[in-house]
């Protein structure tokens, strides 16, 4: 088993019981010195205080780890950046109100606010000149999709 599994195996217990989810672990390793990236999402976005709690339980646990050896790293513990694609059913339920810009098999982009989601459609509402146009988007036929980012949003997420 790939090192970064081992590790995700370790750890995805505890994060869980802190209440988030192991979204990835990547491994780098420039040198003699690696560096372990460990990026935990949760229902909400993630305060500085929760992701500082986790990746003191995280390292407790790689300090221990016997897999680990005498390997000299540094850990990183991130949230996934805003530019990670929804891929799960949890990512497209976390940003139900945000903009989403969808990019079909077809080749068509849609962009729109995303209404309603369920395991098999997301709904987006988009506003064309003032005027509203849903779209039901199968998530089958969906080959992207990511959150848009708002620097002038009104009203409440």
């Amino acid at each position: 088993m790939a090192l970064n599994d081992l590790i995700a195996e370790l750890i995805t217990p505890a994060i869980l019981s802190e209440g988030f989810f192991l979204e990835e672990v990547q491994i780098s390793n420039p040198g003699n010195h690696s560096i372990v990236l460990c990026f935990i999402d949760g229902e909400r976005p993630l305060n500085l205080a929760e992701v500082t709690s986790v990746s003191r339980v995280i390292s407790a646990l790689l300090d221990e780890a016997p897999f680990m050896g005498a390997m000299s790293f540094t850990l990183e513990v991130s949230s996934p950046g805003v530019d990670r694609p929804l891929t799960l059913p949890r990512h497209w339920k976390k940003n139900i109100r945000r903009l989403i810009r969808a990019t079909m098999l077809n080749g068509d982009v849609i962009t729109g606010r995303l209404t309603e989601f369920n395991e098999e459609r997301a709904t987006l509402m988009e506003n064309i000149k003032g005027r509203e146009q849903t779209h039901a988007l199968v998530l089958a036929d969906i080959k992207r999709a990511v959150v848009e980012i708002e620097f002038n949003r009104k009203g409440e997420l």
